[in-house]
């Protein structure tokens, strides 16, 4: 039998013990409340946030994150168990570093991962024996193992798996989701050493009720991407069956509500105006940009994208249609948009459809304003927008509504009553007690 490193005995006792120093790289709407979570459990949690504004807001337990809780966040930061800094000069002192930054796209459509790559080559700088680093970002296969595990070793002289650990865990959170949070959401862990993988089991097994090992990192990574791609094309699917049922004049609102009532073999998804958020509009492009390596083409993955891309043009035709029949030309006319926001409840706009039809409306001619009470400012077009109060008076005085965001703290009965004509593209209207003749569904 082969004894274990000493390196890895040290790091599972401080893991077991809750004395290990937990590093967290990026303080978002993945990285805060798994560091709150770590500090709630008697882990002292250490912070890196290279936004300035952001460090010293988590510093002073000032929440800007709406799956943490307010008095979880000054509690772990009054005891001293959670504080933000800047740099990576404190690295050394960590025993556990866990990476949670973001994993954009290039323009056209490539995996953008410089801010791993800068993110790991600084942790490398201060790599020291009996670390374990985690990543959490989703990416393509392979990224933990071909990009993080070359910088790791090269720059600090250490080899993973005999002085320091490495393993990718892929984030699983939901925004806004009240019933499955961090503690709660089965964990996903791959490492492509068996140590690598035995200690990070055990780390996320401190504070989480339900860890999957898997064989490798590649396929962690690939789990993740994969549930991603299963929400797209399914959205897809039926934002191809709304514009089936536009050409038709049939209500797909009306059919998917009836498919749905079978109790077997059917998933709800709905239509909208597009995707939004870092997961759905991004992830499955890291797929199949990583399969064409393998000279594989991922068609299902490519057309979904390429239809989601697309409903934002078949609002602004839906709208043209609306002021047509109101006999309004769209340079003479006034849109409000409701919500702009890629999800309701939220005051996350990344990536949101909304801003993209708030910008081809601009482009109409078509004067447009906003309102979400989650939002209160976006930048379309190069140009700031403020969110307006949702009064009588403003609904009246525009042509159009255009509900893009179904926040639930809108009185909709009202907005329709108000207003002159209302699109509905989320389908929060369609079961109302209101004046149907005023809104198009979707």
């Amino acid at each position: 039998m082969i004894d274990k490193p000493p390196a890895l005995i040290n790091l599972q006792n401080k893991i077991k013990a809750h004395t290990a120093v937990v590093g967290v790289v990026g303080l978002g709407y993945v990285g805060l409340p798994f560091a709150v979570e770590k500090a709630k459990v008697g882990y002292q949690v250490l912070g890196i946030e290279q936004n300035p504004r952001r460090a010293e807001q988590v510093n002073l337990a000032q929440n800007y994150i709406t799956d943490v809780n307010d008095d979880d966040l000054k509690k772990v930061v009054i005891s001293g168990k959670l504080q933000a800094v800047v740099g990576f000069n404190r690295v050394s002192e960590m025993d556990v570093i866990v990476i949670c930054v973001p994993t954009p796209l290039t323009k056209n459509l490539t995996p953008n991962l410089s801010y791993i790559e800068n993110v790991t080559q600084a942790i490398a700088q201060h790599l020291k024996p009996g670390q374990l680093v985690t990543l959490e970002s989703t990416t393509y296969p392979g990224t933990t193992d071909e990009v993080m595990k070359p910088l790791l070793e090269q720059t600090s002289g250490l080899k993973q798996g005999e002085d320091f650990f490495v393993a990718h865990s892929p984030e699983r959170v939901d925004p806004g989701n009240q019933r499955y949070t961090t503690k709660n959401t089965s964990k996903v862990v791959g490492a492509s050493d068996p140590y690598s993988l035995e200690v990070a089991t055990l780390f996320y097994k401190q504070t989480i009720e339900h860890v999957v090992p898997v064989s490798s990192a590649k396929t962690a990574e690939l789990v993740k991407v994969f549930e991603n791609t299963f929400r797209a094309v399914n959205i897809a699917l039926v934002n191809e069956l709304a514009l089936l049922c536009d050409r038709m004049d049939l209500n797909v609102w009306e059919v998917l509500d009836a498919a749905n009532t079978k109790p077997f073999g059917i998933m709800p998804f709905y239509p909208g105006p597009g995707v939004g958020g870092h997961c759905i509009p991004l992830d499955p492009h890291y797929l199949e940009w990583k399969a064409k390596e393998f000279n594989f083409e991922t068609r299902f993955i490519a057309l979904a994208g390429e239809i989601n891309r697309r409903m934002p043009e078949f609002v602004r035709e839906k709208a043209w249609r609306v002021l047509n029949r109101l006999g309004i030309a769209p340079a003479k006319a006034k849109v409000l948009v409701v919500g702009a926001a890629y999800k309701k409840n939220l005051a996350d706009w990344r990536e949101s459809p909304a801003t993209i039809v708030i910008g081809s409306l601009l482009a109409d001619g078509v004067d447009v304003v906003y309102h979400d009470p989650y939002v209160p400012e976006i930048e379309v077009a190069g140009e700031t927008f403020r969110s307006i109060e949702l009064t009588d008076d403003v609904l009246r005085a525009v042509d159009l509504v255009i509900i893009t965001t179904d926040h639930s703290q809108i009185d909709y009965l009202n907005l329709i009553a108000q207003a002159n004509a209302v699109l509905d593209t989320r389908g929060v209207t369609r079961t109302l007690n209101c004046d149907k003749e005023k809104v198009t569904l979707l």
